[in-house]
């Protein structure tokens, strides 16, 4: 009996000290524990999305200082503390790996697509951008995939919810139906778990950003987040070399925030690119992507997509940390992507 009350009292005392530890970690979670940001401050914060101490980390003082209304000394001494409560310096391989083992997969409907992507779909915390001329199968892809989001991880999903944003007025519901009924899903409920959002200048594209974090908050389980077209309105309101340089840097700054908003919330993400023609290239297939160096830069996996023969389409692996440049074939029927 005396054994049993010793065993007792160690795992009552594991407990209670597990239990302190959550409790410590849940309150260095606030921003209102940061020094100079009270609950005024941190409700500016929470206006202009940032919502956690991961966000506000990787702001600099200059940023915040204009957000919050703070000086820029308080704001430095905010970002410090954020930095300290968080693990934001090096870890070594093995442990990296084991980070890596909560990434999701969706599927994309097609397992030569699946395939292409390493077999499992689209990965969680990076983005994979689609870049073709109409019609060549980019939009379909996404509708696809907010679709199979909200599958169980079984059947290729996460059952999660989708935020679509679009530039181009592509989405359309009917279509969401068509693909979730010949899946055997509710059509009602799968288009309840999309979010829509029709962006119609880059300004509004960029707030629209902004609220998804807000969303996630509110516990909504956003798994996916799909922009087509990423760079229709860039390429509109920016025109010329006289204003490609701002451009860039609105769009890089997008990018990184989309970036960030990925690995903060273990978010999939797919984006669509227009593409233009090189006059100057007279063999070859003179398609190149919008966007530059930039956006080439922030894709984790880049695929090319054309017209194949019979009404397929040709997904080409362009540029992936981890994959071998491949090439394949699917086709896009009533149930979505399929082989």
């Amino acid at each position: 009996m005396t054994i049993k009350k010793d065993v007792q009292d160690i795992k009552d005392a594991v407990s209670d000290e597990e239990e302190q530890e959550t409790n410590k970690d849940e309150k260095e979670l606030k921003l209102t524990d940061l020094p100079g940001i009270g609950p005024a401050v941190s409700a500016k914060l929470e206006a202009a999305g940032v919502y956690d101490l991961m966000s506000l980390a990787v702001l600099t003082p200059p940023i915040l200082s204009e957000m919050a209304g703070v000086s820029e000394a308080v704001a430095r001494k905010a970002i410090q503390a954020s930095r300290g409560m968080l693990d934001l310096g090096f870890m070594d391989g093995s442990e990296y790996a084991k980070k890596r083992e909560n990434i999701n997969y969706i599927r994309t409907g097609s397992k030569n697509l699946d395939e292409l992507l390493g077999g499992r779909g689209i990965e969680s915390r990076s983005i994979t951008e689609a870049f073709g001329a109409f019609g060549s199968g980019k939009t379909q892809v996404g509708l696809t995939l907010a679709v199979n989001v909200q599958l169980p991880p079984d059947k290729g999903g996460v059952n999660g919810k989708c935020v679509f944003i679009d530039t181009e007025g592509t989405f359309r519901p009917s279509r969401i139906k068509q693909i979730a009924e010949k899946l055997g899903a509710n059509s009602d409920k799968v288009l309840k778990n999309i979010f829509v959002a029709r962006a119609f200048n880059s300004d509004h594209q960029i707030l629209l950003l902004d609220k998804i974090s807000e969303m996630i908050k509110k516990w909504e389980p956003i798994k996916l987040l799909i922009i087509d077209s990423l760079t229709a309105h860039f390429r509109a309101e920016f025109s010329g070399r006289g204003q490609l340089a701002d451009r860039q840097q609105r769009l890089n700054r997008y990018i990184h925030n989309i970036m960030k908003l990925a690995e903060t919330h273990n978010l999939a993400v797919y984006i669509t690119n227009q593409v233009m023609a090189n006059p100057a290239q007279l063999f070859g297939d003179p398609t190149s992507p919008v966007g530059g160096h930039i956006l080439g830069h922030a894709s984790t996996y880049r695929i090319y997509l054309r017209r194949g023969k019979q009404g397929s389409r040709v997904a080409k692996m362009i540029d992936s940390p981890n994959l071998p440049d491949n090439e394949t074939i699917f086709n896009v029927s009533d149930a979505g992507v399929i082989d």
